[in-house]
C-alpha cells in the first residue's frame, strides 16, 4: 500500500494534522530566535517536562526561580543587579519557548495515535510519522543539553554557540520533513525533470541548509551585532582576525570575525547559484520552483544586509530568520517538485 493509497478522507486529516504541526514548529523557531537574542535562555535552570509546565504562581515561587538563576554565570557576570521585573522578563521567554514545545509533542502524539486508531498509517506512512514524533522526542533532549552549556562550572554567559546550531538546525530538520510528507500525501503530480535537475535542486537545499546552521552560530556568538559595515568587514575585504589566537581551529564556531565572514559567504555563493539556476531552467517544466527560490533568496541577501547595517535589532533579526525558514521550504518544495515519483522516499 503506498501513500497514495490511502483514503482521500485520511490524507485531508493527516495533511491539516501536518500543517498545524509546522506552523507551531515555525512559531517556536521564532519565538527560540527571540529568546537568544534577548538573553533568555538560561533563566530556567532546570529542565522539568511536566512539572515545567506551570509557571510561577505567586511571589514566593517567583522569587525561588530568580535566585535559582542568580547562581548562574550569566547573572553574575552580565545581569548582576537585576530586578525581579527584569527577570520575569527573560522568564517569559524560555518559558514560552518550553511551553510551547510541550503543545507541538502533545499535538504530535495525539495526532499520532488517533490514525492509529483508525488504521490510516499503512503502506509504511505509520513508521514515517513515528520517525517524525520521535525527531520532536530528540529536540526536546537537544535543547536541554544546549541550556545546560551555560550551567553550573563555566564561564560562558550564553549557550554554546554549536549547540545553538545544533538546536535549531533540528528544528529545521523537523520542518523540512513535515513539508515533504504534507506534500506526498497531496495530489499534486511531478512532470519529469529534466537532465540533472534533481542534483542542482538538492545541491541548492544543502547550500541553503548549510547557510541556515552558519546562521545559527551567527546568532549564538551575537556576530550581526558586530562588523557592521558592508560590503567590508571593518574596512577589510578579509577580516584579519578570521582566526583568533586564542580559539585556533575553534574559530570557525566561537569566533565572531569567522562566522561572519562564513556566513556573508556563503550568501554570495547561494545569491549568485540560485540566480544562475533559474536562467538555466527557465524553459521547463520547473521554471515556476526556481525562480520563486531565486527570488526569496534575493529578499533574504538584501534583508541580511539591512539587517547587518541597523546591527541586528530584535525585529529585523527576526525578520531574517523568519524568511531564511520560508526560503528552506521553497527549497525542500523544489526538490519535491524535481523527484518525480509518486510514493514518500
Amino acid at each position: 500500500m503506498t501513500t497514495n493509497a490511502i483514503s482521500p478522507v485520511a490524507a485531508r486529516w493527516i495533511r491539516a494534522w501536518l500543517i498545524l504541526l509546522g506552523l507551531m514548529v515555525y512559531g517556536t523557531i521564532l519565538v527560540g530566535g527571540a529568546t537568544r537574542l534577548t538573553d533568555s535562555g538560561l533563566s530556567i535552570t532546570e529542565w522539568q517536562p511536566l512539572k515545567g509546565a506551570l509557571p510561577p504562581l505567586d511571589t514566593a515561587t517567583w522569587l525561588s526561580e530568580f535566585e535559582k538563576y542568580r547562581e548562574t554565570t550569566q547573572y553574575k557576570l552580565q545581569n548582576a543587579g537585576m530586578s525581579l521585573a527584569e527577570f520575569q522578563f527573560i522568564y517569559w521567554w524560555e518559558w514560552g519557548h518550553r511551553q510551547l514545545g510541550r503543545f507541538i509533542g502533545l499535538v504530535a502524539v495525539a495526532g499520532l495515535a488517533l490514525f492509529a486508531a483508525r488504521r490510516w498509517l499503512g503502506g509504511g506512512l505509520g513508521w514515517k510519522l513515528l520517525g517524525l514524533v520521535a525527531l520532536g522526542g530528540l529536540q526536546g533532549a537537544i535543547g536541554w543539553w544546549m541550556v545546560a552549556s551555560g550551567m553550573g562550572d563555566t564561564d560562558r554567559v550564553s549557550v554554546a554557540p554549536y549547540r545553538l546550531m545544533t538546536h535549531f538546525s533540528l528544528a529545521l530538520l523537523i520542518l523540512c520533513v513535515i513539508t515533504w510528507l504534507w506534500l506526498s500525501l497531496g495530489r499534486d503530480t511531478r512532470p519529469q525533470a529534466p537532465g540533472r535537475t534533481r542534483q542542482v535542486a538538492l545541491g541548492l537545499f544543502a547550500l541553503i541548509f548549510l547557510q541556515m546552521a552558519a546562521g545559527a552560530l551567527v546568532a549564538g556568538l551575537d556576530a550581526g551585532r558586530s562588523y557592521n559595515d558592508w560590503p567590508l568587514m571593518a574596512g577589510e575585504l578579509f577580516p584579519s582576525h578570521y582566526i583568533q589566537s586564542d580559539l585556533g581551529l575553534r574559530s570557525f564556531f566561537e569566533g565572531r570575525a569567522a562566522t561572519q565572514f562564513n556566513h556573508r559567504f556563503l550568501a554570495y555563493a547561494l545569491w549568485a547559484l540560485s540566480l544562475a539556476a533559474a536562467w538555466r531552467y527557465r524553459f521547463t517544466p520547473l521554471t515556476r520552483p526556481f525562480a520563486i527560490l531565486a527570488g526569496l533568496v534575493s529578499a533574504q541577501a538584501f534583508w541580511g544586509i539591512l539587517t547587518l547595517l541597523h546591527a541586528a535589532p530584535l525585529t529585523l533579526a527576526l525578520a531574517h530568520q523568519g524568511l531564511g525558514v520560508i526560503v528552506t521550504l521553497a527549497a525542500v518544495y523544489l526538490v519535491w517538485r524535481a523527484s518525480a515519483r509518486t510514493a514518500i522516499p
